[in-house]
Formats: structure tokens, C-alpha cells, sequence
């Protein structure tokens, strides 16, 4: 019988195309994404969603913005992959607005020079007030997580979906890892809830990062974890209802 592709789609952040050093194609086969396809089947592919310092917030904009994402990657879904809250998490100087208003500040030189300050004070900030402040609030992860599980389940009833965990980080731009755990926590909960398959990366991330493994920034991965964690979800895909291309078939 010939071979047919499958598709997850995954709504990611910087993770899913970063490695030790810097970006890298969504194509790379070491990223974690291309590493969980390629254990779940040689014709199984994936549609990556992505960008530097997105929220669940940014992925349900994506989701619902983009006519890509709704267009064409939703009605061929077969999996979801849920990889954001990673950057909820981290904590933060000012209220997410603020820092993102920067971009719009003019003239450019007066942008630079706001982006500078903000990038010189906010770890000091971030470290007086121990991570007391995410960069979004828990409630508001969950909110998104929500909005993006069932506007693809709007079309895919049935779709095996996995939750992400909150990864690990020991970053002098975040330099409090307060929120992690109970980030984690709540993951796990909402994951519950909401009945889809949860990885907890925090073991498979936290070696490599504890070994310098990871990229010096101390945030993204390096490729050791990249295939942890991809190994690690297609086997939670299977838990989740994934079945082989004759199942499939039916």
C-alpha cells in the first residue's frame, strides 16, 4: 500500500528552531519537532508555527490570524502539539505591553536607546522582585492553551493532542527561576483538564543544562535535548491516540 503523509502541527516559540548557538532552518533535522516526526513515521511531517517570544497568547493570534494556519495546516492535522507556556513563564520587569511597546517608540534612535535601557535594568528589576511577575499571567496561559485546543478541535474532533511542559532555564536575562515550577504544575493541571497527553521536559532539558550543553544564553537547547524532548513526545503522541499509517488507513 503506498506511503501517505501525515502532518502535526505544532504551535511553538523560539524553541522549536533554536539550537546551541543560534537559529537554524525549520528543516533541521536535529530540531525537536523534525526529531518527534521522524519517530512517529518516515512520512509523518510537521507545519511549525513559531516565533522568537511568543506566548500562548502569540499562538492563538497565529492560529486564528494567519491564513496558513487556519487555511491549510488545521484541516490537515493529524496531531497538535501544544509547545508554548515556556515563555509565559519567564518572569518579567513591566507588564508585557510596555516591553512590547518599545518596538514603536520613534525616532529610531530614541527606540534604541529605550531598548537599551530596558535590556540594562530589567534583570535587576526581575531579580529584586524574584519573577513575582510573569511575562503572562498563568490564567491567561491557560485561557490561550484553551482557545487554541478548541478552535483546532472546532475542526478535528478527535485529534491526539500533547501539551508541552514549561522548560527549564538558567538565564542572566531571567534571573529568577521562581515561576518555573509552579508553571509546570499548572501545565500538568491544565494538560489534566483538558484530557491530552503532558511531557514534563524538565528531565530531559535540566542534564543538559546543568552539563553546558545547552546555548550559552541559557534559554534554548542544545541538540542532545532537542532529541530528548522529540523522542520523548512521540512516544506521549502514541499515549494520545496516535496510530501507524494502517491504522490510519483503516
Amino acid at each position: 500500500m503506498p506511503a501517505f503523509t501525515r502532518y502535526v502541527l505544532v504551535l511553538g516559540d523560539s524553541l522549536a528552531y533554536h539550537g546551541p548557538q543560534a537559529a537554524v532552518p525549520l528543516t533541521d533535522e536535529r530540531l525537536y519537532p523534525n526529531v518527534m516526526a521522524a519517530a512517529l513515521g518516515h512520512e509523518v511531517r510537521v507545519d511549525v508555527l513559531a516565533q522568537l517570544g511568543w506566548t500562548a497568547r502569540e499562538a492563538w493570534w497565529a492560529l486564528t490570524k494567519d491564513p496558513h494556519s487556519w487555511g491549510e495546516y488545521v484541516g490537515r492535522a493529524d496531531g497538535l502539539l501544544l509547545a508554548v507556556g515556556g515563555f509565559d513563564q519567564l518572569p518579567a520587569a513591566v507588564p508585557t505591553y510596555v516591553r512590547e511597546s518599545l518596538a514603536y517608540v520613534r525616532p529610531g534612535s530614541l527606540r534604541r536607546r529605550a531598548k537599551a535601557t530596558y535590556s540594562s535594568l530589567a534583570p535587576h528589576v526581575m531579580r529584586a522582585t524574584d519573577g513575582r511577575m510573569r511575562q503572562l499571567p498563568q490564567r491567561a496561559t491557560d485561557v490561550y492553551l484553551t482557545r487554541c485546543l478548541e478552535g483546532v478541535r472546532a475542526f478535528r474532533p478527535d485529534i491526539p493532542t500533547v501539551l508541552m511542559g514549561p522548560s527549564p532555564y538558567d538565564s542572566a536575562m531571567y534571573p529568577s527561576q521562581r515561576p518555573h515550577s509552579p508553571a509546570v504544575a499548572a501545565a500538568r493541571s491544565w494538560a489534566q483538564g483538558a484530557d491530552v497527553g503532558f511531557v514534563d521536559i524538565d528531565p530531559l532539558v535540566t542534564p543538559c543544562l546543568g552539563e553546558g550543553r545547552n546555548n550559552p544564553d541559557g534559554l534554548h537547547w542544545g541538540w542532545q535535548a532537542h532529541s530528548n524532548v522529540g523522542q520523548a513526545l512521540s512516544t506521549a503522541f502514541i499515549a494520545a491516540g496516535w496510530n501507524s499509517p494502517d491504522e490510519a488507513l483503516g
